[in-house]
């Protein structure tokens, strides 16, 4: 028992934040719901609901990602986290498929406008509470994006700069970010879609934002998909690939790389390389060598396991080569003769 509650505590804390805040929305929303009848509310409801039960799984497998490595496992468990964001999402796309049936259900036969201003009370100030709330999860989140991509995080930039970085955060932390961005936004949409029944006598109003709301499910429900998808069948790091080879032949031991991939294992990232050297290099001078380009990697972020070979240099360029790479090599080997 106390090895899971160690494991709960090293779960994503965005996702847990999320699950209990949405959880308390969907309550607040489903009460109105059974009060006003309100469609565009269902909608927020479902929403909602489905946000919180998705980021409570995030939490549980993004916990249990952190298992150690075993002999069975060798690699760990951090592509667990990715497997329950596959299954969580089917439960997204059945809420998102109602709540789109509903909201065409409500554009062929909507119902009238009502003039109970109590109602219209209750349903603003829900969708209201519910958008501050929400926005406050989307800062926070954001706040950790921006951390895990090693950016700046002050003011209105978890709100702003966290989208052109997203593909750097961890699965959960992104997660977390692009479903409260959708329910900020559907909260609003909410209050709109309400407003214009109420003032204008357009009775589909609350239909429409019902289906916009459920094909903005739909679109999560993609999104978190295939990208957790490709990370249960394990997915390579470009961006890290190029700034791991950077760091390699930076090394003035080393010539070429023959081999190089980054994993991604979860939230962690798995790294392999075969590098060439001069065939004169010692078996304790290698060994150093190694240490200090496996130190410089394992600084970078998300980063958790290198493993390293060497191979004698076969006198063919393997690994292409950036033209800052390449000026950076030719100025190490004029410097001999210079001096």
């Amino acid at each position: 028992m106390k090895d899971i509650f160690a494991l709960l505590k090293q779960g994503s804390k965005a996702s847990l934040t999320a699950s209990i805040v949405n959880f308390f929305i969907a309550g607040l929303k489903g009460v109105a719901f059974l009060f006003t009848a309100n469609v565009a509310m269902f909608a927020e409801m479902m929403h909602s609901l489905g946000d919180a039960i998705n980021q409570f799984f995030v939490f549980i497998g993004s916990s249990l990602s952190k298992k150690a490595p075993t002999e069975r496992f060798p690699f760990g468990f951090g592509r667990l986290v990715n497997l329950v964001c596959v299954f969580a999402v089917v439960v997204v796309g059945i809420l998102a498929y109602e709540t789109v049936k509903e909201g065409i259900h409500h554009i062929v036969e909507p119902l009238p406008g009502g003039t109970d201003t109590t109602f219209l009370l209750i349903n603003i100030g829900v969708l209201a509470a519910a958008a501050i709330l929400e926005g406050y999860v989307l800062y926070r989140a954001g706040k950790e994006l921006l951390g895990q991509a090693g950016q700046p995080s002050d003011g209105l930039k978890p709100v702003t700069l966290s989208y052109k970085h997203m593909n750097r955060a961890k699965p959960a932390t992104k997660l977390v970010f692009l479903e409260d961005t959708v329910a900020t936004a559907g909260a609003l949409l909410a209050i709109i879609a309400i407003l214009i029944g109420r003032f204008t006598g357009f009775a589909p109003s609350e239909g429409i934002a019902s289906v916009i709301i459920g094909i903005m499910m739909f679109y999560i429900v993609y999104k978190v998909f295939m990208e957790n998808a490709a990370g249960v069948l394990g997915e390579s790091d470009p961006h890290m690939e190029q700034r791991v080879s950077d760091i390699v032949l930076r090394h003035d031991e080393i010539t070429d790389i023959q081999k190089l991939f980054v994993l991604k294992e979860g939230d962690d990232l798995h790294v392999e390389i075969v590098a060439e050297t001069a065939p004169d290099m010692t078996v304790e001078h290698a060994n150093k060598v190694r240490d200090d380009i496996e130190a410089m990697i394992l600084e970078q972020s998300h980063v958790t396991d290198v493993n390293t070979e060497f191979e004698v240099d076969d006198g063919r360029r393997t690994w292409p080569r950036s033209q800052e790479q390449m000026d950076r090599k030719s100025k190490k080997r004029r410097k001999p003769k210079e001096e």
